[in-house]
């Protein structure tokens, strides 16, 4: 029973693989070409280690790869809940099925696909460069299919244990997210290979690196190089830790499935029991102004909370916009005017404003008759990014002139900062009103097929203009820096503030009677999607 299950389970998986595929020519594309890269890396890998036989601190630097990778299948199934159907164990509720079996299947089919390959090509490789004498080989023969097992079952228990997570509104958000953690996670390895590269190589790494060698699954491969230097009791009690995790991992799994599969969901249950709230405002909506801009500024904050893709930009722009100044301030090759890039990381948060609101906006050009009307919708909106984007501006500024030590060009650097801040505000209500596009919330793309270049123009575009508006304070910072008039520096602070707050009011002004000429245009241009 249990292996004519397994062979059912792992036909599914491979049928829901070559289904997939056959959708679209651009999916397949994109899965040979990702499966190619992800195969010439894992050769590269693999190679890399066998050379790395013999040499110092090969045994610190394969516990630790194995390490990072079981890192990845830990976390890859809370921002990758799409990337495997079988992940969702919810999908065989209606079918009579064991626990026990399912494991067992589940597990088989799991180990079909790119990732299971190239953790089997790293998990042999790290053998090959660790394994000396014939008692290392042995138990490299146990360890690297021990290590592959453990990274797959851990995927599955933390899929298991967070399926309803996954599948709610909050595991679309982290799905979303994955670009950003992505992203920072370079940066991390980035900065962390430069400094290693500062304290001396590998060395500095082997504290960390005797820790990790006792946890599984780099506990597995650990017990090859500790065979191969002849600690056998080391060895094995450390084999040992890998199969009791790996055993640990199964039963939290098949008591997960249990519960999945036996007990109702209570979600609804408990929306349902949950007490209506009131329509009065609390919290930070009580300090809003009354009337339409309160209501818009409300009503564009709760797009930043609850929408996920509004919220993924959000969050990557905050985290990028943090990142790059500081980062630069720390390896010591920053200066104080990359605080600059969080505010144009965060102004392009104004660019294309009605697009988020999709087909929805035909609400919101029922309110709008005249110029003043738009106006004041534009203005809300952009005094609602300001209540985010002006302190932490402010507080960029601030903790990059503090790592770099130039107290001194703190209020010129800030000057320049809000002065971009605000000529982005008002590129962006142009650029809303010129060039709208629609979003699309039922995939991962951020643009409606056929209006990339519209995007590409209201960003890029706006981004130059931008920097054109700022010209005038750019060429007073060069100027006041060149003829040594220090003294003077100062004022940059209030002129930036006073110039961004002049141009982002010229811009709402501009993109006013533009946005009220063309709502039918916006209302088609935001509906694509």
């Amino acid at each position: 029973m249990s292996q004519s299950l397994t062979s059912v389970v792992v036909r599914l998986k491979l049928s829901l693989l070559t289904n997939g595929l056959r959708q679209s020519s651009g999916r397949t594309a994109a899965f040979v070409a990702s499966a190619v890269v992800a195969l010439l890396f894992a050769a590269g890998q693999l190679v890399g280690l066998v050379l790395l036989r013999g040499a110092q601190g090969a045994a610190t630097l394969v516990v630790l790869l194995i390490g990072l990778v079981a890192l990845g299948w830990a976390f890859m199934p809370l921002f990758f809940p799409s990337g495997d159907e079988t992940l969702d164990p919810t999908r065989l509720v209606m079918l009579p099925l064991r626990p026990r079996p399912l494991v067992s299947a589940l597990l088989v089919a799991s180990l079909v696909g790119i990732g299971p390959l190239f953790t089997l090509c790293l998990a042999v490789g790290g053998a090959l460069a660790l394994a000396h004498g014939a008692v290392a080989v042995l138990v490299a023969v146990v360890a690297v299919p021990l290590t592959l097992l453990v990274c797959v079952a851990l995927a599955r228990a933390v899929a298991a244990a967070n399926i309803r997570l996954l599948t709610s509104r909050r595991g679309r958000d982290l799905a979303l997210l994955s670009g950003l953690v992505i992203a920072v996670g370079i940066q991390f390895v980035n900065f962390g290979a430069q400094r290693l590269g500062r304290a001396g190589g590998l060395e500095a790494l082997e504290p960390v690196a005797s820790v990790v060698r006792w946890v599984p699954p780099a506990s597995a491969l650990g017990a090859v190089d500790s065979a191969g230097s002849g600690a056998y009791g080391t060895a094995l009690a450390q084999l040992a830790l890998s199969a009791a995790a790996l055993g640990g991992l199964l039963y939290a799994w098949r008591h997960s499935l249990t519960r999945l599969m036996t007990a109702p969901d209570g979600s609804t249950l408990a929306a349902a029991s949950e007490p209506t709230r009131g329509t009065s405002s609390t919290g930070l909506h009580r300090l809003l102004p009354a009337g339409r801009t309160g209501t818009v500024m409300q009503r564009s904050l709760r797009y930043v909370w609850r929408d996920p893709k509004t919220k993924a930009a959000w969050v990557t722009a905050l985290a990028i916009g943090l990142i790059v100044p500081l980062f630069n301030a720390l390896q010591g090759t920053g200066s104080i005017y990359f605080a600059c890039f969080a505010s144009g990381m965060l102004g392009i948060q104004m660019y294309n404003q009605f697009g988020q609101d999709t087909s929805a906006f035909w609400m919101v050009a029922q309110t709008i008759s005249t110029p003043r009307d738009a106006y004041l919708e534009l203005r809300a909106r952009a005094l609602a990014l300001l209540l985010i984007t002006l302190p932490y501006t402010v507080l960029v500024t601030v903790a990059t002139a503090a790592l770099l030590g130039n107290w001194a060009a703190l209020p010129e650097a800030l000057g320049l900062a809000l002065a971009l801040l605000g000529a982005m505000l008002a590129t962006g209500a142009v650029a809303s009103a010129r060039f709208p596009y629609s979003i699309p919330q039922g995939s991962a793309k951020n643009v409606a097929p056929g209006q990339g270049g519209l995007a590409w123009i209201s960003i890029l575009g706006g981004m130059i203009a931008s920097a054109v508006l700022c010209a005038p304070l750019i060429v007073l910072t060069v100027w006041l820096n060149a003829t040594d008039a220090e003294s003077a520096l100062w004022t940059l602070l209030p002129i930036g503030i006073a110039y961004g707050g002049v141009v982002a009011w010229g811009g709402l002004r501009v993109a006013a009677p533009q946005t009220a000429g063309r709502l039918p245009e916006i209302l088609a241009a935001v509906s694509k999607g």
